[in-house]
């Protein structure tokens, strides 16, 4: 039973730092996929992406996460709102259309 606790904790311990590479050029992929399509004009700057998110809820920008999903690149901007409050605007990379705003 020893070697059994003994050699799960190995196989563990090392698949640890393989998952985490993985996870790394999984990123990097994305992060060059995202380049690339900002470079082609398929997905718009954040710069017109804050200025879209901004003139639907007013406030201060606290984070801006760009996510790949299954129809394209989405926006994700966290915004403290002038209420206090702190709400994600989630807009499309492509076109900058609303895709979704809630409560953070």
């Amino acid at each position: 039973m020893k070697t059994l606790i003994t050699l799960l904790t190995a196989t563990a311990l090392t698949a640890t730092p393989a998952l985490a590479q993985n996870k790394a050029a999984q990123k990097r992929a994305e992060q060059k996929a995202a380049s690339e399509a900002l470079a082609r004009g398929e997905i718009l700057p954040i710069v017109k992406v804050l200025e879209i998110a901004t003139g639907i809820v007013p406030g201060d920008v606290l984070k801006v996460k760009l996510e790949r999903e299954p129809f394209g690149f989405k926006y994700e901007v966290k915004i403290l709102a002038k209420n206090g409050r702190v709400r994600e605007v989630e807009i499309d990379a492509r076109n900058g259309k609303l895709l979704k705003i809630e409560d953070d």
